[in-house]
C-alpha cells in the first residue's frame, strides 16, 4: 500500500483553503486509489473533508497541539483555538479516524505534556512527542520572547540553546516515561510503527532524540564515502 503525508512543509488547511479547496480537490483525485494518507493540520477546517477522508483505508490526521493556553497559543501562531483542534479531533475520532496529537514544538518550562496528555488520550490512537529546535532567525527571535515574558526561565534556555545541554530533555524524558507507565500508556522513542486497536489507549512516540539520530546517520554516511 502507498502512503501519502499531506501537510510536512505547509498546512493543507490554511484559511485560504476554504475559498480555493485545493486540498479537497485533492482528495477528490485520489479517492478510491487504496493510498494510505496522513495529514498533519493546526486547523478545524479539516472537518469539512472528514466525509471524504474516512473514506480512505487506515487514514490518519494529526493535530498540532503544544499548550492548553490560549494566550500562549496566540503568542506562537495564528491558527484556530487549542480548543477547536481538539474539538475536531474528537469528531474525526468518534467517526473511526486514526487521530494523533502532536505535542510539539514542547517550549521548556512552558508546555504542560502531561495536561495535554490527560486532555488528549481519550480521542487518539498516538501521542507525539517534539521538542522545541532553534536554527537561524527564529532562534533570535523565541530568545528575545523568553527573556521578555518569561524572564524566571532565561537561565535554562541559555543552558539548552547556548551551551547544548541536553540535561533538561533526559530528565523529561524519564519523567514522561514514568508518567506513561502510571496511566497506563505504551511509551517508545522515535518509533511510531506500534499497531494497536482502534479502540486501544494511545501509544505515546517520544521524539526528543530525533535530531541526534538524523546527525549520527549522517556522520555514518559520511564515514563510508
Amino acid at each position: 500500500m502507498k502512503e501519502l503525508f499531506i501537510g510536512s512543509v505547509t498546512d493543507p488547511y490554511l484559511p485560504q483553503e476554504e475559498t480555493f479547496r485545493r486540498t479537497r480537490a485533492l482528495l477528490e483525485q485520489l479517492a478510491g486509489s487504496g493510498v494510505k494518507i496522513s495529514i498533519a493540520t493546526k486547523s478545524d477546517l479539516v472537518l469539512r473533508d472528514l466525509d471524504l477522508i474516512k473514506t480512505f483505508p487506515d487514514a490518519r490526521v494529526s493535530w498540532s497541539v503544544n499548550t492548553l493556553d490560549e494566550g500562549f497559543k496566540n503568542d506562537m501562531d495564528n491558527a484556530v483555538s487549542i480548543e477547536r483542534r481538539l474539538t475536531a479531533m474528537k469528531a474525526f475520532h468518534d467517526a473511526g479516524v486514526r487521530t494523533t496529537c502532536f505535542v510539539s514544538p514542547i517550549f521548556p518550562g512552558i508546555t504542560d505534556v502531561k495536561a495535554i496528555i490527560d486532555r488528549a488520550k481519550e480521542q487518539c490512537n498516538l501521542i507525539w512527542l517534539e521538542n522545541l529546535n532553534l536554527r537561524g532567525s527564529y532562534k533570535a527571535v523565541i530568545m528575545d520572547y523568553i527573556r521578555e515574558r518569561y524572564p524566571q526561565l532565561g537561565p535554562l534556555y541559555q543552558e539548552i540553546y547556548q551551551k547544548g545541554i541536553r540535561t533538561y530533555w533526559e530528565f523529561l524524558d524519564g519523567e514522561l516515561k514514568r508518567y506513561a507507565a502510571e496511566i497506563g500508556l505504551d511509551y517508545v522513542t522515535n518509533d511510531d510503527s506500534m499497531k494497536r486497536p482502534f479502540g486501544a489507549p494511545p501509544v505515546i512516540v517520544n521524539y526528543f532524540y530525533h535530531e541526534q539520530i538524523k546527525k549520527s546517520a549522517r556522520k555514518g554516511g559520511d564515514s563510508h564515502a
